[in-house]
């Protein structure tokens, strides 16, 4: 039986690791997938689905105005896809999201959404609050606090280094801006 997937975490967890190796598990075995990733994440080049030890591969792009269901629809025409893998599952509307449950309840496709669950704010992303609310499976992909507590939670740091409270919550960056922390260590941060 077909489910919607849906693996989160913080920056840095090795989400997009996770992805491309589940993907590969499904295609050694001879079977076909599926890969999309949203508009915003250009970083391993438009269309492109990176990991940061390396690992990539190509994925067809989807932006907020993207119906996902008909998207898939046509690219199952073309052929059977075994499941379906989306990354920066957080950039999707809610309506996405829904469209994704379609997927999986229409035409019997599982989908597996992999993103973050909170901003550097710590709010949920419209995306995600969707995802928590629906999906059939929910993973937490857990990485580590420099304190070695479970990091939860992610802090933005500006062009001076120093933490960020406010500004756009979509801004597409790596290791020199964002550092996942626990929950206590992201309360010092913010000053809370």
């Amino acid at each position: 039986m077909a489910k919607l997937h849906f693996h989160f975490s913080t920056m840095n967890a090795g989400k997009s690791t996770l992805l491309l190796q589940a993907a590969h598990n499904y295609n050694e075995r001879g079977m076909d997938t599926y890969l999309l990733i949203a508009a915003f994440d250009d970083r391993a080049g438009k269309g492109r689905i990176g990991s940061r030890i390396g690992l990539s591969r190509a994925a067809d792009v989807f932006g907020a105005d993207t119906d996902l269901f008909d998207m898939i629809q046509k690219r199952l025409a073309e052929g059977k896809v075994a499941c379906i893998f989306v990354d920066e599952a957080h950039f999707m509307t809610r309506d996405q999201v829904w469209q994704l449950a379609k997927v999986v309840d229409d035409l019997g496709v599982p989908v597996m959404a992999y993103g973050l669950r909170v901003d550097f704010r710590g709010e949920l992303f419209p995306g995600s609050a969707a995802l928590l609310a629906i999906a059939d499976v929910m993973r937490e992909v857990r990485t580590i606090c420099h304190c070695g507590r479970n990091a939860t939670m992610v802090i933005r740091r500006g062009p001076d280094g120093r933490t960020v409270m406010d500004g756009a919550q979509v801004q597409v960056g790596g290791n020199e801006m964002y550092v996942s922390l626990c929950r206590r260590h992201w309360r010092q941060e913010v000053g809370q």
